[in-house]
């Protein structure tokens, strides 16, 4: 299956988390997503150490400029199982914006068509490392990693396409 690209609608699927008031909670994307602008970034792990030092602070830190440009909201979506996501997004009390989104099974992600084996690895299927900006849906901009690297996919680069 071909990755996603511009121009592409997201695709809808069942995604959980834990809301504000800390109850597990499952929704479809297309009900978290239709009629907004958001970003939809993704990455290989929770707790791994480019995603948790680097990738998802890029957004933590910037997520107020983020939502200045006309970001409605910034969704962070990870194949772990929503109590790990919890456990991780609780390790930046700082955080107000960037809402943890678990993939458990990487359906979603293969939806996405951005699946990453790193079965060899020890660790199953994960995603490839992405950033993705949809208007109502529609995919503007598809920001996908090669491997393991960490060069188009940060708060940054989302910046220069807004």
């Amino acid at each position: 299956m071909a990755p996603i690209a511009v121009g592409n609608s997201l695709p809808d699927g069942t995604i959980s988390y834990f809301d504000a008031d800390d109850k597990l909670q499952e929704a479809t994307v297309h009900s978290l997503t239709a009629g907004k602008k958001v970003i939809l970034f993704g990455v290989p792990g929770a707790f791994t150490p480019t995603c948790s030092l680097q990738h998802v602070p890029s957004f933590i830190d910037n997520a107020e400029e983020l939502k200045s440009k006309g970001i409605d909201e910034i969704y962070l979506i990870s194949v772990n199982d929503p109590f790990v996501l919890k456990a991780w997004a609780q390790t930046y009390p700082h955080n107000k914006h960037v809402k943890f989104l678990a993939d458990g099974s990487a359906a979603y992600t293969h939806a996405l068509g951005l699946e990453l084996d790193l079965t060899e690895k020890g660790l199953g299927v994960r995603s490839r490392r992405f950033a993705l900006l949809a208007d109502n849906l529609e995919v503007k901009l598809a920001n996908i990693e090669e491997g393991g690297d960490f060069t188009i996919t940060s708060a940054e680069d989302i910046f220069k396409a807004l």
